[in-house]
C-alpha cells in the first residue's frame, strides 16, 4: 500500500494564530500598548510592544517582565492552535508577530541581564520558529 499525502519525514505544519479584529481596530485607532495589554491581556502584541519600548528606554527588568508575559501568552495561544512545542511559526502571518516579537525581546532582555543560556535558547527558538523572523524584527 502506497502512502499518499504528507511525508512522515517532514516537520509539523506551520502554526497560524488568529487575528483579533477588536485589537487590530484599537491599534489602528491609535490606542496605547499599555491600554491594549490591559484590555486584551491574552494577546501577545501589546506585551511585545511594551517590552520593546521598555528596553529602548533602558528599563531592562521591566522589558524582561513584559516580554516574559507576552512569551507565555504566546505559548498558551500556540498550544491552543495545535502547536506541539516545535515547528514553524511564520513571521509573514501578521497574528504570529506578537509572539515572535515578544520572544525576540525576551532574548534581548535575557542577554542584557546576563542570562546567556536563556538568550541562546531563545535565539534558537526564534530561528526554529522562522529563520527570517529575527531579521524582520530588527528591520522594524
Amino acid at each position: 500500500m502506497a502512502l499518499v499525502g504528507k511525508s512522515l519525514l517532514d516537520g509539523p505544519e506551520p502554526t497560524y494564530l488568529e487575528e483579533n479584529p477588536q485589537l487590530t481596530a484599537r491599534f489602528d485607532a491609535g490606542d496605547e500598548a499599555e491600554d491594549l495589554a490591559a484590555a486584551f491581556p491574552k494577546e501577545q502584541l501589546p506585551w511585545a510592544i511594551l517590552a520593546e519600548e521598555a528596553l529602548a528606554d533602558g528599563r531592562t527588568l521591566e522589558g524582561y517582565a513584559y516580554a516574559r508575559v507576552g512569551y507565555h501568552r504566546g505559548l498558551d495561544s500556540l498550544r491552543g492552535h495545535g502547536w506541539k512545542g516545535h515547528g514553524p511559526v511564520p513571521y509573514s502571518h501578521e497574528p504570529n508577530r506578537g509572539f515572535l516579537r515578544a520572544l525576540a525581546a525576551l532574548g534581548k532582555a535575557a542577554a542584557q541581564i546576563g542570562e546567556m543560556d536563556e538568550a541562546a535558547r531563545i535565539e534558537k527558538f526564534l530561528d526554529d520558529s522562522d529563520p527570517e523572523a529575527a531579521g524582520q524584527i530588527a528591520q522594524r
